[in-house]
């Protein structure tokens, strides 16, 4: 006897649900970095196992983690002066220190960008600015921030503004070194472009060069990213105010190897989230760039 066509044999098979190629990127991404750092911290406790290492001067990962309760008493002032563990007041002050020192990074970097852009479209644009500015800037653009720190005591005393001050410096001058190039570097039709259409200096400022050297100038700020949560830490080790560099500072002078290591992981998950969420905005801001393209 034959099966009648369109029956319950011929239904059509279930679809699978399958990822977005941005899901995959992601999930890949998020693969390769646990791999990563579970072979590094699997080679340091593998050298600790064999006896390679001090664990005085290098602990292991489990060793500082395991002790993360005294640690954390470290970032409590009061209960660092009583000696106390501090519970949930420990972690409250685990996360002022880490909101004040994240506060100087964005505070610095965000005035060093905006005033970097203006200062690097002033030269390019105004003969009179580039003559007296630029200069100027070329002198100072090679001192490292980290020179600039007596200095910017001297002047702001003690507090964030030295902290501040000092990532702006480290990201001011690249701005406007890379602003000045990439204006310069604007392909001539787009300008010639909106000539045709008819746009004048300003309107082709804001919709044709701004646009093109937005991308570049953004991978510039990642680039300088790392080094403003240097100096920021080198900032507050000398005592500008509350702090992650405070914390690094004060284990040296005690000579608290689980406390530093600890310290550092917070720094590295830190950047690694800054560096993350600037690349996150950089994709909204910069909607008209293809995937992947000036990406790291």
């Amino acid at each position: 006897m034959s099966i009648p066509v369109g029956s319950q044999d011929d239904k059509p098979a279930a679809r699978v649900p399958t990822l977005s190629p941005g899901t995959r990127r992601m999930l890949a991404s998020i693969g390769w970095s646990l791999v990563s750092l579970g072979l590094f911290a699997g080679m340091w406790e593998a050298l600790w196992a064999i006896g390679a290492i001090n664990p005085l001067l290098l602990p292991p990962p489990h060793m500082f983690f395991s002790d993360i309760a005294r640690t954390l008493t470290f970032f409590d002032h009061k209960a660092r002066m009583i000696g106390s563990q501090g519970g949930g007041s420990a972690i409250m002050g685990l996360l002022t220190t880490i909101g004040w020192t994240t506060f100087r990074v964005v505070a610095g970097l965000s005035i060093g960008f905006a005033l970097g852009v203006l200062c690097g479209a002033l030269i390019h644009y105004v003969r009179m600015f580039r003559n007296l500015v630029q200069p100027l800037i070329l002198m100072l653009a090679p001192i490292s921030p980290v020179a600039w720190l007596p200095v910017a005591i001297f002047v702001f005393g003690v507090g964030d503004v030295p902290a501040i001050f000092l990532v702006f410096v480290t990201v001011f001058f690249m701005i406007v070194l890379a602003t000045v190039a990439q204006i310069a570097s604007v392909p001539k039709n787009y300008l010639h472009v909106a000539r045709i259409m008819g746009a004048n200096e300003r309107q082709t400022f804001w919709r044709v060069i701004l646009p093109a050297i937005l991308p570049s100038l953004f991978m510039t700020l990642r680039l300088n990213l790392f080094a403003a949560w240097m100096v920021v830490l080198i900032a507050e080790s000398v005592g500008v105010g509350i702090g992650l560099g405070q914390i690094t500072g004060m284990a040296r002078a005690t000579f608290n190897a689980k406390l530093v290591f600890f310290t550092m992981v917070i720094i590295g998950v830190l950047g690694f989230t800054f560096d993350w969420a600037l690349r996150k905005i950089q994709q909204k801001m910069l909607w008209w760039v293809p995937p992947g393209q000036g990406a790291m």
